[in-house]
């Protein structure tokens, strides 16, 4: 199906969703599943209160995923070797127990070897060193992840500059980031989630260079990397944090907007340009005793008021965040690719 929205031409199949309106009664938005390529486009037909489009994160990423499989499999066939991933987890956090059991379900699915390291929270800072350093040094393990966060007794930068630059599919190695930042150079693998950023942008057709981006947040793990990869992409940056003065202002002349700052629903509707593409990184849990948990989960933009002025935009839960492991995987899968084939890819 084509059609055309904010100067956008893409061409995509779609889904209705329905959300609730502020007026009372549902409302039904077109959601995007996952665009491939610029086309002419036809009109879209009127409807009553005008929506942004809303993207499938789930779907796209579900999308990368297939591909990466594919990939594997033909490694596997032409080579007899697979892609492997070792993941380290020390102690036992509930949220780290389970965004490790979803990257491990997430690598069998796409066909790639798994390792785990299970670790007591009083391991010290030498033996999880020693750790690392055996996964350094197996041939078979082409990604290292330590699950973060740490404990307070473990230097959290030590132990990720002690993954290999070439296995650090986090992309949080000091060479990466330092290559990211430098002009004419790339990094062997760019931090998941601001690459999942990028990758949406891509697969729903949107223009970057020319652009003016502002990014909420200067995280080391998605802030500070996602100013860099727009920028490289001649997009015109500016990061918005705790000390930047007049944020509705600036967040009024942006064409694109990613929110980062973990700021429960702080961007509203009357901050964004009419049209503006909004992708919505933040994962914030707020008190709602009509819910199941007696929370629910909200991002760093007001979702309900931005969709009825935002061309696109990411809702949370389901939008950027499925990216992330998507590109956790292909990471890997290009890590390996750089091992075992060298030149050749």
């Amino acid at each position: 199906m084509l059609f055309s929205l904010s100067g956008h031409r893409v061409a995509s199949d779609c889904r209705w969703s329905r959300f609730p309106s502020s007026k009372g009664g549902p409302r039904f938005n077109r959601t995007l599943i996952g665009p491939r390529k610029p086309f002419s486009a036809c009109p879209m037909a009127a409807i009553e209160e005008r929506q942004a489009v809303v993207i499938d994160g789930k779907a796209c990423a579900k999308e990368i995923r297939e591909e990466i499989a594919a990939k594997v499999e033909a490694m596997k066939s032409e080579m007899g070797k697979v892609p492997g991933l070792a993941v380290v987890l020390v102690g036992t956090r509930k949220d780290s127990e389970t965004y490790v059991r979803n990257k491990e379900r997430a690598c069998t699915e796409a066909g790639i070897e798994s390792f785990s390291s299970r670790l007591p929270e009083d391991i010290s800072q030498e033996e999880l060193l020693k750790v690392v350093e055996d996964y350094n040094s197996n041939d078979q393990v082409h990604g290292i992840l330590v699950q973060l966060p740490l404990p307070k007794h473990i230097n959290a930068e030590l132990i990720l500059d002690a993954i290999s630059y070439e296995k650090d599919v986090d992309g949080f190695h000091p060479m990466n980031i330092a290559r990211l930042a430098l002009k004419g150079r790339s990094p062997l693998a760019v931090a998941c989630t601001p690459q999942g950023c990028l990758e949406l942008l891509d697969r729903h057709g949107v223009t970057i260079a020319g652009k003016r981006a502002v990014v909420f947040g200067r995280s080391n793990i998605v802030g500070m990397p996602v100013s860099l990869l727009l920028q490289q992409r001649d997009a015109t940056v500016t990061v918005v944090h705790s000390r930047t003065p007049n944020p509705k202002e600036i967040c009024l002349e942006a064409d694109i907007v990613i929110a980062a700052c973990g700021q429960a629903e702080m961007i509203q509707g009357d901050w964004l340009k009419e049209g503006a593409v909004v992708l919505d990184v933040g994962t914030n849990a707020v008190d709602d005793p009509t819910a199941k948990r007696g929370y629910r989960l909200v991002g760093d933009v007001k979702f309900s008021e931005a969709v009825q002025r935002a061309g696109m935009i990411t809702p949370v839960p389901g939008g950027v965040g499925p990216m992330t492991i998507a590109m956790l995987l292909k990471n890997t899968l290009q890590s390996a690719q750089r091992s075992l084939m060298g030149d050749a890819i």
